[in-house]
């Protein structure tokens, strides 16, 4: 009687073993990076917490309220040693003609001279759009600082008198927190482009910079943190009474 064997050939089971392990591989990896731009949401979402929970040293109140779009570059921005290199990555919303705030869209910032300025550590950086115009290079999802748009360091103070300041006119104003000490400052020369590989994990495809910002497309949960900390402190929380301070900032614990 012929004996059969079930047992499958060794070239098989290893080709078998090494299919599963490349998908596991994957599905982690696809895990991580999902993991990734959900943390930078967070952190986008407690940058703007903390810096507005200091009412002396925050951005003015009229400068969020009237805001076209915010970005917010947290604690990623690295400086090269000796030639002012820098870089890193955020996410950026826009006011949709509705009057609300349009799903997150992740950015890169890259270029400029202004890392030396901060002495080669990391950094949290957020930008205001203040018209229109800076809007629509914002919604081309590359340009500029300094050339495609005008920028300049924004005022500090949730008080101050912004509106009556030159710089005023600049299409972008910036700002930086370093190791406690938050600033204006010049990002001229730096290069603002849409985040392509972010844009895919965070939405499962290529979403154009302009379709995002211009709120045709809907917000993940993931990025629920970031938006209502936008929606706290640019006017619109304000106007309906919910403007209050975030759970566990300053403001909140000294009372």
């Amino acid at each position: 009687m012929t004996r059969i064997s079930c047992a499958l050939p060794r070239w098989l089971l290893v080709l078998g073993t090494g299919v599963l392990v490349c998908v596991g591989m994957a599905w982690s990896a696809d895990d991580k990076d999902r993991s990734d731009i959900g943390k930078r949401l967070d952190a986008s979402a407690k940058v703007l917490n903390e810096i507005m929970a200091t009412p002396d040293k925050a951005i003015p109140d009229k400068l969020m309220s009237d805001a076209k779009c915010v970005a917010v570059i947290p604690s990623m921005v690295k400086v090269a040693v000796g030639i002012g290199g820098s870089h890193g990555k955020g996410v950026a919303t826009c006011r949709t003609e509705s009057g609300g705030w349009s799903a997150p869209a992740p950015i890169t910032i890259a270029g400029g001279s202004w890392g030396l300025q901060l002495g080669g550590q990391a950094v949290d950086l957020v930008m205001l759009v203040t018209n229109d115009d800076g809007m629509q290079h914002l919604l081309s999802s590359h340009f500029k600082l300094g050339a495609d748009a005008s920028a300049a360091a924004g005022p500090v103070g949730r008080d101050a008198g912004a509106d009556t300041d030159l710089k005023m006119r600049a299409e972008v104003l910036a700002y930086s927190r370093a190791r406690g000490i938050f600033a204006g400052i010049d990002l001229n020369g730096s290069v603002i482009t849409q985040d392509k590989d972010e844009t895919r994990i965070l939405y499962g495809r290529f979403v154009p910079f302009s379709e995002i910002l211009s709120g045709e497309t809907q917000p993940r949960e993931a990025s629920e943190p970031f938006l209502a900390a936008i929606r706290r402190y640019s006017g619109q929380a304000r106007e309906h009474g919910e403007l209050k301070p975030a759970p566990g900032s300053p403001a909140t614990a000294s009372r």
